[in-house]
């Protein structure tokens, strides 16, 4: 059974078996939703999420050879050489999760890279449909993410489909239908978790960056718990003009492009809009999510003074 996955062929096995489960559990929420008048669903929506799973997918295979040519590259220069041990499959899991975190990180970090992934961020509803909305540009740089972990020794093909394994599990978090997973809450990447990470309240902003396990937020600062006095609003700020296939694509790399023609512009600074925090601005107008954070909690601050003082 281990072999059907986890050959060259691997990633095909997981999707054939990935794909008749995700459409019925689709179709499960599809009718809770429409049993339930909770409006989960908007066709126009569902058609944007296919239709950018699908790019995506298409630039997966143009990239899928030069990608895993680079992995293997590093694996051949391996530091390490493992027993395919369960330790092994454990460890590699891990970091690949660990190697996702950071991936993720960047993709909020960076303005450019937040412009590939923006669009898995645009939507106003949440659902499992919304696992789908991929990054289209994301197969151009993700393998590099990975490649340490060749380096360091594990497989390509493993790490790959350690991955995609991942990426199952990372689609159904993508619902509002379960509230709470109990104590899976403080290991794994939960819906709950994963609905602050979609909003766009201030508080949830670049929160909760993990795919599988939650650990990494809490190691390093960006986890944030759903509060039931904060319910969730999905989508960004401001909103997209329109969901026209090529605004949600290239909505934000217009906005760069606009930015960094400005005239008069040092080079660094047209860098900066390349690269530096979403949000920032040579003129020093801008605030990024960590300004706006740090506003929020000091307003906070002094509402609280306020009524203790009271």
């Amino acid at each position: 059974m281990m072999d059907y996955f986890l050959n060259e062929d691997g990633l095909e096995s997981v999707y054939a078996w990935a794909i008749p489960v995700h459409a019925t559990v689709i179709l499960a929420e599809m009718i809770y939703s429409h049993i339930s008048e909770a409006k989960l669903y908007n066709g126009k929506d569902v058609a944007t999420s296919v239709y950018l799973a699908l790019m995506n997918f298409g630039l997966d295979l143009l990239m899928k050879v030069f990608a895993m040519g680079v992995m293997f590259f590093f694996y051949n220069h391996r530091v390490f050489s493992w027993d395919f041990t369960v330790w092994y499959w454990l460890i590699c899991f891990i970091i690949t999760d660990f190697a996702y975190y950071v991936l993720h990180y960047v993709d909020h970090h960076s303005r450019a890279f937040w412009a590939v992934h923006i669009t898995h961020h645009n939507s106003e509803y949440f659902n499992l449909t919304t696992g789908f909305r991929s990054p289209v540009l994301q197969p151009l740089y993700r393998y590099l993410y990975f490649s340490p972990l060749a380096f360091l020794g594990f497989n390509p093909w493993h790490i790959m489909v350690v991955y995609a394994i991942g990426q199952v599990y990372g689609t159904w978090v993508h619902t509002q239908t379960v509230k709470s997973m109990g104590i899976l809450e403080y290991i794994l990447v939960t819906p709950s978790h994963h609905r602050v990470h979609h909003g766009c309240n201030i508080k949830y902003l670049d929160r909760n960056m993990g795919m599988c396990l939650i650990i990494w937020d809490k190691i390093f600062g960006t986890f944030e718990k759903e509060d039931p006095n904060v319910p969730v609003k999905y989508g960004i700020y401001p909103k997209m003009p329109d969901n026209k296939p090529d605004t949600v694509l290239l909505y934000e790399w217009r906005k760069i492009w606009k930015d960094i023609k400005q005239p008069n512009l040092k080079f660094s600074d047209r860098i900066n809009y390349l690269f530096n925090s979403p949000g920032w601005r040579h003129d020093g107008n801008g605030k990024t999510v960590r300004q706006y954070q740090k506003e929020h909690l000091e307003r906070q601050a002094r509402r609280q003074k306020q009524k203790n003082s009271a």
